[in-house]
C-alpha cells in the first residue's frame, strides 16, 4: 500500500479501536441476522453469529484434507476477536495480521487473558507484502478488510500465495451494487455517496462482488462461490447507531479525536447505502489447486 493509505488506516484504527472495544466488544465487523435480516437479537450475539454463519458458508463443498484447518491466517485480524475465537473452535494456530500496532497489541493482550497465546501471533503487516513464505495456511480468513485494498487484485494474489495447495480463502468485504443490468453505471450521487464512506472509513475504493469473483478465476482460485448477505446484516448500522446514543459511548467520544468523532456521525452513511441498495455485503470463497502427484 502506499504510505499515505497506510497511515490514513493506521490512525483510524489506532484511535477509535479502543472506543469500539469500550462500547461494542472485540468483534469489529457486522452481524449476522437470519437470511431475511429480521431475527431478533443481541449485537453480540449477531456478530458470533456472523462467524459461525461465514464459516459454514466457506466449509460448504470442502472436501480437501486441510479441513478443519490446522493454520488460519486472519488479514485484517481488529483486535483479535475473529484471530481467537478461530484458534479456539479449531483447536489450530492462528495469526492476525493488521496496520494498527494498538491493534495488535491489544489483541496479544486479549489472547494473553483468554490462555491462547501459545496458539495465536499478532504482526503488524501489509495485506499486499505480507512476511510469510508460500503455502503457509490451511485458511485464509478476511472478514471486512477487502473494502481497505487499494489493489484488490494484489490482495487476493497474496492470499493465493500463501495458501497450502488445497487450502482455502473465505472473505467478507464491503462492495458496490453491480455495474451490470438496468441500473448501469454508479450515478454521480452514488459515487458521491461512497465518496464519503471512503473519507470517513479510511477506504481506497470498492468494488463489486463480480468484480472479485473475475479476479479470483483470473488468479486461479477453484470452486469459487460468492454470496450477497446484504439483506442478512443491513440491521447491523442501526443498531450501532442507537447504541451509540449511550451516555458512556457519548462521554468516551467527547474524549476522542476527530477521526473518531466523524466515524461516530457518519454511521447513517453505511445504514443509509444498504437503504438505497448502493452498499452490498459480498462473500467469496474458493480454494488453491491441489498438486497432483
Amino acid at each position: 500500500m502506499t504510505s499515505t493509505l497506510i497511515e490514513k488506516i493506521q490512525k483510524f484504527y489506532d484511535a477509535s479501536s479502543s472506543l469500539w472495544e469500550q462500547a461494542w466488544g472485540e468483534h469489529m465487523h457486522h452481524g449476522y441476522y437470519g437470511p431475511d435480516g429480521k431475527q431478533k437479537k443481541t449485537r453480540r450475539q449477531a456478530q458470533i453469529d456472523m462467524i459461525e454463519e461465514l464459516l459454514h458458508w466457506g466449509s460448504e463443498n470442502q472436501a480437501s484434507s486441510l479441513w478443519p484447518p490446522t493454520s488460519i491466517l486472519d488479514v485484517g485480524c481488529g483486535i483479535g476477536g475473529s484471530t481467537l475465537y478461530l484458534a479456539e473452535k479449531f483447536n489450530a494456530t492462528a495469526t492476525g495480521i493488521t496496520l494498527s500496532p494498538v491493534q495488535a497489541k491489544r489483541a496479544e493482550e486479549r489472547a494473553e487473558s483468554a490462555n491462547l497465546s501459545q496458539q495465536t501471533n499478532f504482526i503488524v503487516a501489509d495485506a499486499l507484502d505480507m512476511p510469510f513464505t508460500d503455502q503457509s495456511y490451511d485458511l485464509v480468513w478476511s472478514l471486512e478488510s477487502g473494502e481497505h485494498m487499494p489493489n484488490k487484485k494484489k490482495f487476493l494474489q497474496e492470499c493465493h500465495r500463501v495458501l497450502k495447495p488445497g487450502g482455502r480463502i473465505i472473505m467478507a468485504t464491503w462492495c458496490h451494487r453491480t455495474l451490470d443490468g438496468y441500473l448501469g453505471q454508479l450515478t454521480d450521487d452514488e459515487r458521491r455517496h461512497l465518496a464519503d464512506i471512503y473519507r470517513v472509513y479510511a477506504l481506497p475504493y470498492v468494488i463489486s462482488l463480480s468484480e472479485y469473483e473475475a479476479i479470483a478465476e483470473n488468479i486461479s482460485f477453484q470452486n469459487i462461490s460468492i454470496a450477497d448477505w446484504s439483506t442478512a446484516v443491513a440491521p447491523f448500522w442501526d443498531v450501532v447507531i442507537e447504541s451509540a446514543f449511550d451516555p458512556k459511548v457519548i462521554v468516551s467520544l467527547l474524549f476522542s479525536n476527530w477521526t473518531t468523532i466523524q466515524a461516530a456521525i457518519s454511521l447513517e452513511l453505511m445504514s443509509r447505502g444498504y437503504e438505497r441498495g448502493l452498499i452490498k455485503f459480498g462473500l467469496l470463497r474458493g480454494n488453491k489447486q491441489l498438486i497432483n502427484t
